[in-house]
């Protein structure tokens, strides 16, 4: 009984969510949608920010866009799933569907984060040494910048796009890089907001600090890597003790599951599997925060 309730609820949810994002379409005119394009990109206030800027802010990180322009759309989707995975598997499907997207769309974020900011890393110092060479040419800081952005190549131009617009809002430069320097939280940003900063206030030689900044970028990323490979001997050793429990319990069930299907029906074994489950996700866990110590 509780499942063609629950069927005719999601039902009537749906049919209410269509009605109102029909009524949504018809009510919003040319020069709304207009508005909303140029909104897009322009600086934000610190004062007054909404409860969802983080989970904005780590999706513009990692190249995805806002989400909270269909956020409504998405978490009634999600309740839908948890109702229906409330119909069809009791409490446990409720449960799975309530933990597990939020933790695997964490997960997707952060990921693409890590490597789109490393391609920028990447990028960056092409960018610093073509502002360098149009420095020396006659061109103004500014106007070298500007250039360096323009020549870059996704995803760093994409993200520099954010510099374009603040600076045509009439941001002054080295503000503008700070805001991207803060919204990717890495030191070479900070680095080169920092130089514009000082050079934009005391003067000096603009094409030397340039040049200074690309060596320090270039070492810092090659003793990046040289750390990475001493350390990949450690990193490899934390994944195999990471994955043998769960690959020997994968084996057992596989050639004997009346081993552990025994043990789980059994007061104390039961106790003991469950023990073991949260051993190894607290040595998982033991184990990411050492190595990213490293």
């Amino acid at each position: 009984m509780t499942g063609p309730l629950l069927l005719s609820l999601i039902g009537l949810i749906m049919l209410g969510l269509s009605v109102r994002l029909f009524h949504q379409s018809l009510r919003k005119t040319g020069t709304e949608r207009v508005l909303s394009r140029l909104a897009q990109g322009q600086p934000q206030p610190s004062a007054g920010k909404p409860a969802w800027t983080g989970l904005e802010r780590a999706f513009l990180r990692a190249g995805l866009g806002r989400p909270t322009e269909r956020l409504g759309l998405w978490l009634t989707l999600w309740a839908l799933a948890i109702l229906l995975g409330f119909a069809i598997a009791g409490w446990v499907g409720s449960l799975s569907l309530l933990l597990i997207p939020p933790l695997v769309l964490r997960l997707v974020v952060a990921g693409l984060y890590r490597r789109r900011l490393g391609r920028m890393i990447q990028q960056l110092p092409q960018l610093l040494d073509h502002t360098v060479r149009s420095l020396k040419s006659g061109r103004t800081l500014a106007d070298a910048v500007m250039g360096g952005i323009e020549a870059s190549a996704d995803p760093l131009k994409a993200a520099m796009g954010r510099v374009q617009r603040n600076v045509q809002l009439g941001v002054n430069l080295p503000d503008a890089v700070h805001d991207l320097a803060e919204l990717y939280e890495k030191d070479e940003f900070r680095l080169f907001a920092l130089g514009l900063k000082v050079n934009h206030r005391y003067g000096g030689n603009a094409s030397e600090l340039l040049e200074n900044l690309i060596k320090l970028i270039r070492e810092r990323e090659q003793g990046a890597r040289q750390l990475s490979a001493m350390t990949g001997e450690t990193r490899m050793t934390a994944v195999v003790l990471a994955l043998l429990p769960v690959l020997m319990a994968a084996w057992f069930m596989l050639t004997n599951p009346h081993y552990l299907m025994s043990m789980w029906n059994d007061h104390s074994g039961r106790q003991m599997l469950i023990a073991a489950v949260c051993l190894q996700v607290s040595g998982c866990l033991a184990l990411w925060r050492m190595l990213r110590s490293i």
